[in-house]
């Protein structure tokens, strides 16, 4: 089992994998940033913007890594705010489907497919991180960020949309979603600790 793990992970790094990945999520990003369009043009003022499209954004910031991991390079305060905004908006979306769902929306293919890109955002922020050169003082701005980004997004109405069977929880998913940046931020923090003296940050 020991030589299946050490396998994996060095599949994690070979270049064919990483440029995959790379093209997956990029294609991915712009679907993402298309899906916004017009929640993008009904946002006003015009510099809230930069506050909506929070799944491709991530997801874009993720790509950056992976096209410097594979260059060999290191950028932890971008490794920072991808880790931890790749798996929280990742975890949020398949959450926020399987909720509407249980309140009675339809699941569609579409649905389906947000589920599976998005699992992968949240898949990928944590088996990546055994590479990261994130430190705490990486992890503070990202936190500032995304908390801001919450407060944001409920008090001025500017989370993604939601189906409309879950209008009467909107007070509570921002609750929910506020509770899971803490856990994300504390999440990556606690992996890139475990991770800190692998010999995998030292090859890679």
């Amino acid at each position: 089992m020991s030589w299946m793990i050490r396998w994996f992970f060095k599949v994690l790094t070979e270049r064919w994998f990483l440029v995959s990945l790379i093209i997956i999520n990029f294609l991915g990003s712009i679907y993402g940033f298309y899906w916004y369009k017009n929640q993008l043009i009904a946002t006003e003022p015009s510099f809230l913007r930069l506050f909506v499209p929070d799944s491709p954004t991530s997801s874009s910031l993720f790509t950056i890594v992976l096209i410097l991991l594979l260059l060999g390079k290191r950028f932890p305060s971008l490794e920072a705010f991808a880790a931890v905004t790749n798996f929280k908006y990742g975890i949020w979306a398949v959450l926020m489907i399987l909720l509407g769902a249980a309140k009675g929306n339809p699941l569609q293919w579409t649905d389906y497919m947000l589920m599976i890109s998005h699992g992968g955002m949240a898949a990928e922020s944590l088996l990546y991180s055994r590479f990261y050169s994130i430190r705490l003082v990486h992890l503070l701005p990202v936190a500032v960020w995304t908390l801001l980004n919450d407060l944001l997004d409920y008090t001025l109405n500017i989370h993604p949309w939601l189906p409309a069977v879950l209008a009467d929880y909107d007070n509570a998913i921002g609750w929910f979603t506020f509770g899971l940046s803490l856990f994300s931020i504390m999440l990556v923090y606690q992996l890139v600790r475990v991770s800190e003296y692998t010999p995998a940050k030292k090859k890679v």
